[in-house]
């Protein structure tokens, strides 16, 4: 009985192992690659876009504290 439950768990541990190679093998490959830069560049955009946004709110306080009217035209 001991035997049984021994070889059940070395071929879960073997099967779980098999599994996690397969991942590994998968996240290395070219199309593995391009899902780890897509989602760093959609992270960058996300970034840079919030950041544009903190910096126009931000603009906007200030100019209100200052009291100075907006023309209407952006300045870049």
């Amino acid at each position: 009985m001991k035997r049984i439950v021994w070889m059940g768990i070395g071929v879960a541990i073997g099967v779980i192992a098999f599994r996690k190679i397969n991942q590994a093998q998968n996240a290395l490959g070219p199309e593995g690659l391009n899902r780890a830069v897509g989602r760093m560049a959609d992270g960058l955009y996300d970034f840079a876009d919030a950041v544009r946004s903190g910096m126009h709110q931000r603009e906007e306080d200030l100019r209100a504290a200052l009291g100075i009217e907006s023309d209407g035209a952006t300045r870049r």
